[in-house]
């Protein structure tokens, strides 16, 4: 059941599962959602790791139920939020997870806290490529905030939509119309203005630069049909670059691998931990 909790004055939904018959020492795992998602799309991944893990879930500021001030939205201000949720719940130490944007912020937490995240994993993330900071100063410019930025957030997201789910994957239309009919509901100026300006904080900074410093050991996952953005060459060289790190290639797959394939990736999330 999801539960509530205001931190630096926003009301953020989040979901608190408790192992059922997991080692007591075992760690918790952060499940960190990618860019414009809600705890939904982790569900079933979640009944799937909560057997032996304590499993937390937050809707991020501007994303799900959570709320959509009108503000700036950025990497730190994510990384800031969810170190905030960890010291409301009395966790010292914790696995980070995710994919996407999620991803992103998993090896942005290893780097910025150690000790705090002893063990990262991930797929695909956001930010595996080099810097591009003219146009990210042209998105946060001429999108963030703005009414362009409105008009143009259909088109975009729907360019990015066929990046998500392999075209084999039986469920991907009624994965696309639920998220489709949830971005209606919520569409808002601040849902809008989280939208492009994560987007903006991204495509500002790369991976490449704090992955050679990162030295926990570190999952990383992708789905051989993930090509977007150059997914793929962007996944190698982090693997490379990354001084301890284990890379796991999901044949067939694409994007979203919590919905695609949530048996397999909890399997590799499990070893991992």
């Amino acid at each position: 059941m999801t539960a509530w909790t205001t931190i630096d004055g926003m009301r953020l939904r989040h979901l608190d599962v408790p192992a059922s018959t997991g080692a007591a020492d075992a760690l918790p795992l952060l499940i960190i959602p990618g860019h414009t998602a809600r705890i939904e799309g982790y569900l079933d991944l979640v009944d799937r790791l909560r057997g032996r893990h304590r499993v937390l879930v937050v809707d991020l500021p501007g994303s799900g139920e959570s709320a959509k001030p009108e503000r700036r939205y950025d990497l730190r201000l994510y990384e800031d939020v969810l170190v905030a949720h960890l010291d409301r719940l009395g966790i010292d130490q914790a696995i980070p997870v995710g994919g996407s944007l999620g991803g992103n912020l998993v090896l942005r937490l290893g780097h910025r806290f150690p000790a705090r995240f002893p063990r990262l994993v991930l797929w695909a993330p956001g930010s595996a490529w080099s810097p591009k900071p003219a146009l990210a100063a042209t998105t946060d410019r001429l999108l963030a905030g703005t009414a362009l930025g409105r008009r143009l957030f259909w088109p975009s997201v729907r360019i990015q939509s066929r990046f998500w789910y392999d075209a084999d994957f039986e469920h991907r239309r009624a994965h696309l119309d639920d998220t489709f009919r949830y971005y209606r509901r919520v569409m808002s100026p601040g849902f809008v203005q989280m939208y492009w300006g994560l987007a903006a904080d991204q495509l500002r900074r790369s991976l490449f630069e704090l992955a050679p410093e990162i030295a926990q050991p570190t999952l990383l996952m992708w789905g051989d049909r993930d090509h977007g953005a150059n997914m793929g060459a962007g996944v190698a060289r982090l693997h490379e670059l990354l001084p301890n790190s284990r890379l796991h290639v999901f044949p067939g797959r694409r994007h979203s691998l919590e919905a695609e394939c949530p048996d397999e990736l909890a399997e590799q999330i499990l070893t991992g931990c």
